[in-house]
């Protein structure tokens, strides 16, 4: 697949990430101007009822902090991911909300679990992972940039801080690294040059006819053939002398 089928800026890039956000703020907006509380909605462990949290509960936010937190870092990853990967990019998004959910669901505390932190966690761990293993140069200045920006969020995927979901967190980071370990083949191959290639041949390299044996280079100029009955003039130009009227 052309490498420029996967870096290629589309409307998608953006307009995707900003529905994301979107619908999030309407629902919570909705909450406050019409006095709701959609929390008993999010992801409640082992029980069946808690089960329609795993695809509600990443559009329901506790208050003003927790969607602010949650909304920028969802904006900036997931237009880097409908960029850099975005043949891939709805079933990361879609899979990693089903798979990240059922794992809180799994080992959560008995409590509602909110909030589209989980598939932030999934963003970064997916964007990390797969750019160290992709070996692109892209991909792993992508990676690095998002260890600079968001590698402080590894700290709550444990118990530190008493009211965050820490086995969400933990959920999408998991989510996330296993996205990148099987989607290896869609993404973009590191570019190889002639001579890294399985069946290059040195004696086939135009370019390494100008060298000779010792490494010099050797400027080769083409023969070229003038037919017999081809007439050549030679024009010779004469400067004019200061003295000549």
């Amino acid at each position: 697949m052309d490498k420029r089928e996967h870096f290629k800026f589309s409307t998608g890039v953006v307009a995707y990430p900003i529905l994301f956000v979107l619908v999030i703020w309407i629902v919570f907006w909705f909450e406050v101007r019409f006095g709701f509380n959609f929390s008993k909605y999010g992801i409640y462990p082992l029980t069946v009822k808690g089960l329609r949290g795993i695809i509600l509960s990443p559009f329901i936010h506790g208050d003003i902090n927790h969607i602010y937190h949650n909304t920028i870092p969802l904006f900036v990853l997931s237009m880097a991911l409908f960029y850099f990967y975005r043949h891939i990019a709805w079933k990361i998004v879609i899979y990693g909300i089903l798979i990240s959910g059922f794992l809180t669901w799994c080992i959560g505390r008995p409590s509602y679990h909110i909030g589209a932190s989980g598939l932030v966690y999934i963003l970064v761990s997916f964007t990390f992972f797969k750019g160290v293993f992709a070996k692109h140069y892209r991909l792993i200045a992508l990676s690095l940039l998002v260890v600079f920006l968001y590698g402080s969020m590894i700290w709550y995927t444990m118990p530190v801080k008493e009211g965050i979901s820490w086995e969400g967190h933990l959920a999408g980071m998991i989510t996330g690294l296993l996205f990148a370990l099987v989607f290896r083949r869609e993404i973009a191959k590191p570019k190889k040059f002639d001579w890294e290639q399985e069946n290059y041949n040195e004696d086939d390299d135009p370019f390494l006819k100008h060298f000779d044996a010792d490494g010099n280079f050797v400027e080769t100029i083409d023969k070229v053939e003038v037919d017999k009955n081809q007439t050549i003039v030679n024009y010779t130009f004469k400067e004019k002398q200061d003295n000549e009227e």
